[in-house]
């Protein structure tokens, strides 16, 4: 059934929320606890990948309306790496939940700010090659929000990745917007090979990027019919904002917040969901073989990250320094990663062990270099 929410004469305003809480391990280790991946230039591009965020709203979101949500142990960070947001505008969650309450945090903050706010809630630690798609996919799915729809943007799978969450569009809606928007047909957990080839066959599947567009209200109300609980602290949250017992009320109340990701506790059941398709070079690095998307490859296929390095008859490397000088010769599908108290060697297809290498240390006592 189509939304009956009526479309005003002036659009909402866009802000943008970049979530921003999490503590990497699989880009150990120049991703650590004290300075985890969104904090880091991992791409060699002399920005950060939450600053790249910002970056690319450029145009679209001024940063006046740029929020960003992080755990207090990263707020200082967070202002010097994005020194033009306001500093009100980066919001400390006391403990990490999930993604459901901390979204949910931010719309409180918007909702008060703006009751008609339209928002897009972003990852700080993802890649994306080509800003213009990205901002007109992003722009698509502001039209579908305005109508009532909860969007999220469905990345066009250029493989049958088993890493990622999928979503199966339904009908195209009639929205007018620069990209096709469809109904949300169901979100899926990570398949197995098999099904993952036959949903890149099918055509109608999308990675799920966890990248969310949706008018506050639209949001609050889908966590008041499906989190009443949540929603109800949310309020206390909200109607606390501005006066001296805000932080009181944020640390009373954020213990009794549920643990819960956004898909699991709101998207998977909400009642009007749109995906728009998003081509534009996007990859969430989950691990250091994915630079090899997103980096460019010199002739023997490796991928030269930073750093000074020479190699001699080396092939389909990835090579990541911090001071040192770096010789290779004659490896091959390696990526070296030389940081100042830690080097990473390993084979590209095994890089999803380096969270084991993680929890070793960690078993070891080894804090300083976590």
């Amino acid at each position: 059934m189509t939304p009956t929410t009526t479309r005003k004469d002036t659009s909402p305003t866009m802000y943008a929320v970049i979530l921003a809480g999490g503590v990497g391990t699989r880009l150990w280790p120049r991703s650590r606890q004290s300075h985890p991946k969104q904090f880091t230039d991992i791409t060699g591009s002399g920005r950060t990948l939450i600053q790249a965020t910002v970056d690319r709203l450029a145009g679209l979101v001024p940063p006046e309306r740029v929020y960003v949500i992080t755990g207090a142990a990263y707020t200082e960070l967070t202002r010097e790496q994005l020194p033009e947001l306001p500093r009100e505008n980066i919001l400390v969650e006391p403990e990490g939940k999930n993604t459901a309450p901390a979204i949910g945090l931010a719309c409180a903050h918007l909702h008060r700010r703006d009751p008609e706010a339209v928002a897009a809630f972003l990852p700080a630690d993802h890649v994306v090659q080509d800003t213009q798609a990205f901002q007109t996919a992003l722009a698509s799915a502001v039209q579908a929000a305005e109508a009532g729809y909860l969007v999220t943007l469905g990345i066009e799978p250029r493989s049958p990745h088993t890493g990622y969450g999928y979503i199966k569009r339904d009908d195209r809606l009639d929205i007018p917007a620069p990209l096709p928007v469809y109904r949300v047909e169901r979100f899926l957990e990570k398949p197995d090979l098999e099904t993952a080839r036959r949903f890149l066959a099918d055509g109608r599947y999308f990675w799920n990027g966890g990248i969310f567009v949706t008018q506050v209200e639209t949001m609050l109300g889908e966590m008041a019919r499906q989190l009443p609980e949540l929603h109800a602290n949310l309020r206390r949250i909200e109607e606390a904002l501005g006066s001296p017992e805000a932080e009181q009320v944020l640390a009373e109340v954020w213990p009794e917040m549920p643990t819960v990701s956004i898909d699991y506790g709101i998207m998977e059941q909400a009642q009007q969901v749109a995906v728009v398709p998003l081509d534009a070079g996007w990859n969430d690095v989950g691990s250091w073989d994915a630079l090899g998307e997103v980096i460019r490859k010199d002739g023997n296929g490796n991928c030269l990250v930073s750093g000074e390095q020479l190699g001699l008859d080396i092939r389909g490397n990835i090579i990541v320094g911090d001071k040192r000088f770096i010789a290779l010769i004659g490896i091959e599908d390696l990526v070296v990663v030389d940081t100042e108290d830690a080097l990473l060697i390993g084979r590209k297809s095994e890089m999803q062990r380096v969270k084991e290498v993680v929890e070793q240390l960690r078993v070891m006592g080894r804090d300083e270099l976590l």
